[in-house]
């Protein structure tokens, strides 16, 4: 197991590229299950949960292979089931459910795992199956879907966080090869819905309405294989923003999509964080003084839960008081008692984390708890004075490519080290 040494204090100077987006790719990847023809997916981003997801499609039938930046999968003759093992080890593998049920009007599939930040059920995917006319049972940790045939319907997908990202994937996916017309209402509207969106149109399905509340799929009797290039990471161009910000250094970051940012880079604004656009490219710097700023984390276009762990470590650095509240995961602050052991004040009550800013922090070994917690705890080590460990770094492996390795381009003293 590995672990990240950090030795802090030193700011972020120079460019770095954001990959493809880890929450785009993953359901583009299970969309390929829809044709049995060739698909080829590019800006694919080196992640472990990308190599699980190709794991699972072969275990399928599927043939996956390297092709230049990205992968090229053929889902010539598959089946229906998706095996445990694999399954367990992500949650976002369970957008496997939609396609294989919309292409072999069966599923099987095992209840998924992931990070632990919260209890994330599937049961607004199984209303939308229902509602398109399958028969979901769950058993023995499994679940199983079946439909002789896949109607249209509408169906309203909002729940007690806002809609289900996943959720609204799932459906569409099934619903490209319904008979009849679905409308999706209280549809997820983030940027990695329309990107799928955008990929299903290429195979062609009939999908209009993507980014907004209400989707509509117009089902089509097959889907035959496309080329698609991923959308760049909008979170892991935040991190690198806050990272900027943290150290009080000035970073370029080239490829990022400012439109997808609007929420992040308001608060990056109001927090004293210099933003300007170069075209496809985002100059970070941080202003004289960090000022505190109160963040609510919202379903897009509201500030990403994604980012809340990064940007409290920011506002520790911050003097005043920061309020930062989670709205989309019930168990996201997991990340605080271990900024606290660097040196962080931070109070939790109910949903609300209250930041006590501008105390120096001091580098000390630390452990991640998940996938964003893990990108925070990195953010502050590379502000603290001293060294951080930051130890059980598979977490960052799964959403952040080649992290370390960008950040020691920008002068970043840091080194992957293997623990005993």
């Amino acid at each position: 197991m590995d672990s990240l040494l950090i030795k802090g204090g030193v700011p972020l100077h120079g460019e770095v590229a954001v990959s493809g987006s880890k929450n785009a790719v993953l359901p583009i990847l299970a969309a390929t299950l829809l044709t049995a023809e060739p698909c080829r997916i590019r800006r694919v981003p080196h992640l472990s949960d990308v190599r699980f997801m190709g794991r699972i499609l072969e275990s399928l039938g599927a043939k996956v292979s390297a092709d230049g930046d990205g992968l090229r999968v053929q889902a010539k003759k598959i089946q229906g089931v998706g095996n445990y093992s694999l399954i367990r080890k992500m949650r976002g593998s369970v957008c496997i459910l939609g396609p294989l049920l919309g292409r072999l009007r069966e599923a099987t599939v095992a209840l998924p795992g992931g990070c632990v930040i919260g209890a994330r059920p599937i049961n607004l995917h199984l209303k939308g199956f229902a509602a398109l006319g399958a028969k979901v049972t769950i058993e023995g940790g499994y679940v199983h879907t079946a439909a002789r045939r896949l109607r249209g319907a509408e169906l309203f997908l909002g729940g007690r966080a806002g809609s289900t990202v996943l959720g609204t994937a799932n459906v569409m996916m099934a619903a490209a090869l319904a008979e009849g017309v679905t409308i999706i209402e209280s549809a997820a509207c983030e940027p990695e819905i329309v990107d799928l969106a955008h990929f299903l149109s290429a195979m062609g399905a009939q999908i209009t309405g993507a980014g907004s509340p209400i989707l509509t799929i117009t089902g089509v009797p097959e889907l035959h294989g496309a080329e698609h290039e991923v959308i760049p990471d909008r979170i892991e161009a935040a991190t690198y923003a806050i990272a900027a910000a943290a150290t009080g250094g000035e970073v370029t970051i080239t490829g990022a999509r400012a439109d997808h940012l609007h929420a992040v880079l308001d608060k990056l604004g109001e927090a004293g964080v210099q933003v300007r656009r170069q075209g496809t490219a985002l100059r970070v710097r941080r202003g004289a003084r960090l000022r505190p700023v109160d963040v609510t984390t919202l379903p897009y276009a509201g500030f990403p839960t994604d980012v809340q762990a990064q940007m409290m470590a920011l506002m520790t650095l911050a003097p005043g008081i920061s309020i930062l509240t989670e709205r989309i995961f019930e168990s996201r602050f997991m990340h605080v008692s271990e900024l606290a052991r660097l040196g962080a004040d931070i109070e939790i009550e109910g949903p609300s984390a209250i930041v006590k800013g501008g105390r120096p922090l001091s580098g000390a070994e630390v452990m991640a708890s998940d996938l964003r917690a893990s990108a925070a705890l990195v953010v502050a080590g590379l502000a603290a004075r001293g060294t951080t460990r930051v130890s059980r770094v598979y977490h960052i492996d799964r959403g952040y490519e080649n992290l370390d390795g960008k950040l020691r381009k920008l002068g970043a003293r840091i080194q992957r080290v293997s623990e005993s």
